[in-house]
C-alpha cells in the first residue's frame, strides 16, 4: 500500500485526554474514534508493577478482541505490548463494561487471518507495517 493511501487520523482526542473522557463518560465520548471502535486496555508494568492504560483500536473474532501493536509503524513495541508479554493478565473496557483478559501474540496462521480482520477495519496498518522492518503483533485479548 502506498503513502497516498493513507488517511491521515484526527488526532483531536488521544493519549491521556482520550483515556480519561472514556472512562468519564463510560465511553460515550471515545468509543468512536475515526469511525472505528476503541477500548482501554490496562496492563501491569513490568519494572513498576503499576497499571498503565492505553486507548486502542479494536476488532472482534468470536468472544475475543483483536488489537495491534503497531506504534505507527515505529521501530519498537509499544510499551503496553511489552508489559502485556511480561505479563498477560490485563483488563479492558469496552464503553462502560470492564472485563478480565489474558493476551497472546497471534502466531504466524493465526496472524494472517486476524491481520485481513484489522486491515479491513483500519487499512492504515498496512501503510504502519511498511513503515518498519519489525513485524507488527496482532494481539488476541481472551476474556477469562
Amino acid at each position: 500500500m502506498s503513502e497516498t493511501n493513507y488517511t491521515a487520523p484526527d488526532l483531536s482526542l488521544r493519549g491521556d485526554d482520550h483515556i480519561r473522557v472514556y472512562r468519564e463518560t463510560g465511553g460515550e465520548v471515545g468509543y468512536l474514534w475515526n469511525g472505528v471502535p476503541t477500548l482501554l486496555l490496562t496492563v501491569t508494568g513490568r519494572r513498576s508493577g503499576r497499571s498503565h492504560s492505553s486507548a486502542l483500536i479494536f476488532a472482534r473474532d468470536g468472544d475475543d478482541y483483536l488489537v495491534v501493536a503497531s506504534k505507527g509503524g515505529a521501530p519498537a513495541h509499544p510499551q503496553w505490548y511489552r508489559n502485556l508479554r511480561a505479563n498477560p493478565e490485563a483488563e479492558v473496557q469496552v464503553k462502560a463494561e470492564k472485563l478480565a483478559v489474558r493476551g497472546h501474540t497471534a502466531g504466524p496462521e493465526e496472524r494472517t487471518r486476524l491481520w485481513k480482520i484489522l486491515t479491513e477495519l483500519w487499512p492504515n496498518y498496512d501503510v504502519y507495517q511498511s513503515r518498519t522492518e519489525r513485524q507488527i503483533p496482532v494481539v488476541v485479548l481472551s476474556p477469562t
